[in-house]
Parts: structure tokens; C-alpha cells; sequence
């Protein structure tokens, strides 16, 4: 891919409505159709849109996890099936999805937030592998903390009502409030990471971005082995015969 490819940022977040995606998704396919036909093709997808929603999972609603999934995973994906055909017609494209180091890693307070990001990420793994054939390549963007308004004026916070639960959430919601705009990240550098990866010939499925990111996800990835190690016996005990 050339350094001239046309990128479109997916930044609409205004569609967690009930059924609004749906509307979405059918409106913007002659939308994209008419960008291609009249300023080029569209080389790049960063699917960008979305927001946290914090909170504990028993004080938390079924309409905040339906909105959170709403822009999160559905509103991504409309915007994947709005490009695809054009990309598959030409058997070119990338496709790069804003996951988090929250669709491997989780905190408390996070349910709903990394339930919609272990989801998109398995979306993305598995349409790089449905399209791999195609000439389209797709990545998940797996950042850490950036100096975004992610935890700040864009973050949904579920009201308290359980007190066995303020020992827990109460310190960890005070310090990421207080962390807001002084994450590690630099979102500069990581625009650049991102133009790094979509003029790639051969970008890789998963990217993380940020040294917190790099250090939580390995942590994970050993405990995860270790588990694997740990109950090994009887997993394999499962088998026929």
C-alpha cells in the first residue's frame, strides 16, 4: 500500500439508540458509495468509535451493556459491512479495529467495557481470517492508558447502590479519575504507530500500543499459561474413550 492510501476514521458514537444501528448501517453504504465514486477508494478503515462504560456489573443495567455493545461491537461492525464490498472488489484494503488492552486484560469496574471489547477482538481475529484470501488485512489496535478523554467526560459511570462493593470500586474509580490526561500514552504517537501499521504489506493481527499495555497483557498471557499447565491433566480427560 502506497503513503497516499485514503483512511477513513469511523468516529460516530451517537448511534447507541435501540435500532439505531441497523438505520446506520443501511444509511452509510450509499454513503461510502458515493466517497468512492467521487473522491476515491477507501484504502483504510479505522474503526475508532466508542466509549467505556464503568461500573459494577451487579449495579450496572442490561441497557448499559446494550448500549455499550451498541457502539462498541455493533456500530463497528456496520461500519466494516458498509466498506467490505468495495475492498473485496478490489481485493485490496485494511481494516483496523480500536480494541484495548482491555480485550485481553480485566480490572473490576470494567465488565461491560472489556465484555464489548473481548468481543470485537474475536470479530477482528476471525474476519482477518475470512478475508486473509480476499487481499484485505485487518488488525486489532490494542492500546493502553492515552491521554484521551477515555476516563474522563467520555466515560459512562453506573450510579452506587451496593455497599459491599465500596472497598473495591470506590479507590480504583477515584484513582482513574485522577489519572485522566495523565496517562502514559501520547495519542500523537500512537497516530503514527497506527499510519505505521496501515501502510504495512504485512501488518500484524494484533498491535498493542503503550509499555502498560506490553507489560499487563504479558502478565496475563503467563497467568493464562499457567492455568493451562495447572489443569492440563484434566482437560485432556474430557476426550471419547
Amino acid at each position: 500500500m502506497t503513503g497516499s492510501a485514503r483512511i477513513i476514521v469511523s468516529i460516530v458514537v451517537g448511534i447507541a439508540m435501540a435500532g439505531a444501528v441497523a438505520a446506520f448501517a443501511v444509511a452509510w453504504r450509499p454513503a461510502i458509495a458515493a466517497i468512492e465514486k467521487n473522491i476515491g477508494a477507501i484504502d483504510v478503515l479505522v474503526n475508532n468509535a466508542g466509549y467505556g462504560h464503568e461500573g459494577i456489573l451487579e449495579e450496572s443495567s442490561i441497557e448499559d451493556l446494550r448500549r455499550q455493545f451498541e457502539v462498541n461491537v455493533f456500530g463497528a461492525v456496520a461500519m466494516i459491512q458498509a466498506v467490505l464490498p468495495a475492498m473485496r472488489k478490489r481485493r485490496a484494503g485494511h481494516i483496523l479495529n480500536i480494541t484495548s488492552m482491555g480485550g485481553i486484560i480485566t480490572l473490576p469496574g470494567l465488565s461491560y467495557y472489556h465484555g464489548s471489547k473481548f468481543a470485537l477482538e474475536g470479530i477482528s481475529e476471525a474476519l482477518g481470517k475470512e478475508v486473509k484470501d480476499l487481499g484485505i488485512k485487518v488488525t486489532a489496535i490494542e492500546p493502553g492508558g492515552f491521554r484521551t478523554d477515555w476516563a474522563g467526560r467520555s466515560m459512562v459511570r453506573a450510579a452506587r447502590s451496593i455497599s459491599d462493593y465500596d472497598t473495591l470500586i470506590e479507590p480504583i474509580r477515584k484513582r482513574r479519575m485522577e489519572a485522566s490526561g495523565w496517562q502514559i500514552g501520547d495519542p500523537a504517537k500512537a497516530a503514527q504507530a497506527m499510519l505505521k501499521v496501515a501502510l504495512s504489506d504485512n501488518p500484524p493481527a494484533h498491535l498493542l500500543l503503550g509499555s502498560d499495555a506490553v507489560r499487563l497483557v504479558d502478565e496475563k498471557m503467563k497467568s493464562l499459561q499457567a492455568d493451562f499447565d495447572a489443569w492440563k491433566s484434566v482437560s485432556l480427560s474430557t476426550d471419547v474413550g
